[in-house]
């Protein structure tokens, strides 16, 4: 699952930044991004992370799942340094060391365990949230740089921990009919689609890493909290402590990400600005052609 994201986020932010960038909450971003063959290959692997995550949490409390969806940051990076000739901060490079311990700390201390059914007031909270998302999300959408990965990040973070949510319960039905009648399975399809677009604008604004690490640190409290609380997540005895240090390590790590990343790319000029850039100035004593044409009729 680390790799597949990993591989995803990479895929996903090169096409991104081919891609002109869009100023409104239009969902046509996705059919346009998707002219791109690296958007494609990106999402393939996305949609392979999916389902291995969705596996996963029929057993794994949310906090580990969760927590490891940011472990794909660090493949990111490492393959952006190699394919692409991404130059890391050296405090990017501490950080993303400091996520994987984090990361194997909450290894050690998760305890597998199916998850209790979702509560009918939380799945209409998982409703109500996908319409919060959106409408942030059409604000936000006006942000640029650095601010803009972040915020539109972090609301891409938040509703696909809402998908998480809705995973956990529904990855534990035994029936086809149950699966299929089950609302979470469609409010989690929905709250990956919205998570999608968002994450595809996030990724517009320049910087990769500010755009996954914040939605990895937007996603990963509020599932690990809720699953905690109401789907039935374990840790294992005695080591509560190594659990709360390797979340908050991580964590921290996470959204260290987005305070030291600097953009690794700039978007093409689109044609229709290309058509409207004025031709540099002439140097020297440059006559053009028509004038001179004149000068040597007269």
């Amino acid at each position: 699952m680390i790799i597949a994201y990993g591989v995803a986020n990479l895929l996903q932010s090169i096409a991104a930044t081919r891609t002109t960038v869009h100023h409104t909450f239009d969902p046509g971003l996705l059919l346009r991004l998707a002219g791109h063959r690296a958007y494609l290959v990106g999402l393939g692997c996305q949609v392979i992370g999916f389902v291995l995550a969705f596996l996963a949490r029929r057993d794994l409390p949310l906090f580990l799942v969760q927590a490891s969806v940011a472990a794909g940051l660090g493949v990111t990076a490492v393959l952006g340094v190699v394919v692409l000739k991404w130059r890391l901060p050296k405090a990017e490079i501490a950080l993303i060391t400091v996520l994987f311990g984090g990361i194997t700390a909450l290894i050690v201390s998760a305890e597998p365990a199916p998850a209790r059914p979702l509560p009918t007031a939380g799945v209409i909270a998982l409703a109500v949230a996908v319409l919060l998302i959106g409408f942030i999300g059409a604000f936000a959408v006006r942000l640029h740089g650095a601010p803009g990965s972040v915020a539109l990040g972090s609301l891409a973070g938040i509703a696909f921990s809402a998908a998480a949510v809705a995973a956990r319960p529904l990855a534990s039905m035994h029936t086809a009919a149950d699966f299929l009648a089950n609302p979470l399975l469609y409010l989690l399809i929905v709250h990956s689609i919205v998570g999608q677009l968002l994450l595809g604008l996030a990724m517009q604004r320049g910087s990769t890493t500010a755009a996954v690490a914040a939605m990895d640190a937007a996603g990963a409290v509020p599932a690990s909290v809720i699953g905690l609380l109401l789907l039935g997540d374990r840790i294992w005895p005695g080591r509560e402590w190594l659990a709360t240090l390797g979340f908050v390590v991580t964590l921290l790590a996470v959204i260290g990400l987005t305070r030291f990343a600097e953009p690794q790319h700039h978007h093409e000029t689109s044609p229709a600005r290309k058509r409207l850039t004025p031709p540099p100035a002439p140097k020297g004593n440059y006559v053009p052609l028509k004038v001179a044409s004149e000068r040597s009729q007269s």
